[in-house]
């Protein structure tokens, strides 16, 4: 059973509409997606939020987050102002992913589970963002990315690949890119191992039970039902405060908010979850390392653009999921200092 709380039902707005999209480089399979159109003529409306899945939580995942941007974006409360205007937005499911039934056209003929990579993803990215964005006095829009997980790598892969289009990103939960997700934990194999640094209840038996369990679950190597190929993710982004971010949209360094989950709650859900991951092995050496990992994100842009680690008190590694109305309060926060920039 998952460690989450309940939450309240979000009734979805008729705003939010859905649509099936074929990209001009591969027309021969559908995305599915979620868009809200933009309204008004405030710097709000000038910035389009895009929200970037990982590899387990579809875009479902963020339609009680779209529901309650709007909620706040009507009412005035988040001090953005422009009364009803409200910012474009999308979020869409990957190829083989949520409600894309289509398999990526590029794998076929490819080993099964390897056939496309993030910067493949990249692309599509893309494609699919100059495919959908609303004309606007033929000025561009500033591009807003919510993101979690590996959406969290790919969009630090986009504003790399595309610079000057970025403004901001709200990054949840990133996962570690540079990570096997093995060597986090000590490896008693190794000669350097010493057995007397290990805490307490933390033992050379149950480091090993660990590692394995990792490898076969979270290595790079490991196939996803998308067909994501990882392997090659540490190599694209080594560290996790570089490659920099200074050139976002019009040459200014974009927004960084850097949201990491509740250390504790996140050491529940893990024992609870299939892997049973003892809570020892969470806070000791889990828990620390992802830290670390938050913290260099916030070294991607300028000092004065970047926030956090921010900690999603109750919330494990889906903050969308667990605390929408926090997701939701952080991406109205950002565009209000985006609007005010425009």
């Amino acid at each position: 059973m998952a460690y989450v709380l309940p939450q309240p039902a979000i009734a979805l707005p008729p705003s939010i509409t859905f649509d099936s999209i074929r990209l001009l480089t591969k027309p021969t399979a559908c995305l599915e997606c979620s868009k809200v159109q933009s309204v008004g003529d405030s710097g709000v409306s000038k910035v389009f939020v895009v929200f970037l899945n990982g590899l387990v939580a579809p875009q479902s995942f963020w339609l009680p987050v779209m529901a309650l941007m709007m909620r706040r974006l009507k009412i005035g409360d988040s001090g953005i102002g422009g009364g009803a205007s409200r910012p474009q937005m999308l979020a869409y499911d990957r190829y083989g992913q949520g409600r894309t039934i289509d398999r990526d056209p590029s794998d076929e003929g490819k080993e099964e589970g390897y056939g496309h990579d993030t910067l493949d993803a990249v692309h599509d990215l893309h494609q699919l963002i100059s495919q959908t964005t609303e004309d606007s006095d033929n000025q561009p829009k500033r591009l807003l990315f919510v993101a979690n997980s590996i959406g969290c790598a790919i969009a630090r892969l986009y504003a790399h690949k595309y610079p000057g289009t970025v403004a901001g990103m709200l990054l949840l939960d990133s996962i570690m890119a540079n990570s096997d997700f093995v060597s986090i934990f000590p490896d008693p194999d190794s000669p350097n191992f010493d057995p007397g640094s290990l805490p307490p209840d933390v033992t050379p038996e149950l480091l090993y039970e660990t590692r394995e369990k990792f490898r076969e679950v979270f290595h790079p190597s490991v196939k996803n039902p998308e067909g994501l190929d990882r392997r090659s993710l540490a190599t694209l982004l080594p560290d996790a405060d570089k490659p920099s971010l200074s050139q976002g949209f019009a040459g200014i360094a974009p927004l960084v908010t850097v949201v990491g989950h509740d250390p504790e709650w996140f050491a529940e859900e893990s024992l609870q979850g299939s892997m049973k991951t003892p809570i020892s092995i969470s806070m000791n050496y889990t828990n620390p390392t992802w830290h670390r990992y938050n913290e260099g994100l916030t070294k991607l842009t300028s000092p004065e653009k970047a926030s956090g680690p921010i900690i999603a008190k109750d919330c494990g590694h889906f903050i969308q999921r667990d605390d929408p109305t926090l997701a939701a309060e952080l991406a109205c926060g950002m565009l209000g200092m985006l609007a005010k920039d425009s």
